[in-house]
């Protein structure tokens, strides 16, 4: 239910339990929340409902949730898009912020982070810039990633390009990224 002089936010995650909490915590914390369990549910009620905020999961059953940010900036162009993933890699957060995503969070993130991402419009100057190089496996899955965002998500075309068996590169796209 929509409260008239909250702010909107459309909340877009497959998983009902943290969106459901998810939602709870952002209604507490003074935003009038519409949640969604996929990027489909989500697109059909955006011709009538322009928000203010989106939090949108990257990676759901269906559509990526990438393809919500250029609808929802047709139809709210000032909307703060936060895109949130537990399937981090730098392909996918430089493709969210091209598409007009404001910020990228990784799972799990804090409710102040959040909130905060919302409002923060520049970058960070002071960004720890980590002297230690990525490890060979978090270079494979970044790799992986960016061949697969230029294939535009076709496994069997980046599998190709990798010169890699399909299912070995499904094997490898179902687990987590690797931590740096």
């Amino acid at each position: 239910m929509r409260e008239p002089d909250l702010p909107t936010l459309m909340l877009v995650d497959d998983d009902e339990s943290f969106r459901m909490i998810l939602a709870r915590s952002l209604t507490r914390r003074g935003f009038s929340v519409m949640a969604y369990a996929s990027a489909e549910e989500a697109q059909a009620v955006l011709p009538g409902w322009v928000p203010d905020y989106a939090l949108i999961d990257l990676k759901m059953q269906g559509a990526s949730g990438l393809v919500l940010i250029p609808a929802i900036l047709k139809v709210a162009p000032f909307c703060r898009i936060v895109m949130l993933t537990g399937f981090a890699s730098i392909a996918t957060a430089v493709e969210a912020i091209k598409l007009g995503a404001t910020h990228y969070l990784t799972k799990p993130a804090s409710l102040d982070d959040i909130v905060t991402a919302f409002d923060k419009i520049d970058g960070d100057e002071h960004a720890d810039t980590s002297e230690q190089p990525m490890s060979i496996d978090r270079l494979e899955w970044e790799h992986i990633q960016k061949v697969l965002s230029e294939h535009d998500g076709n496994v069997s075309a980046t599998a190709r390009a990798l010169n890699m068996h399909r299912r070995t590169l499904q094997r490898k796209l179902a687990k987590r990224p690797v931590r740096q």
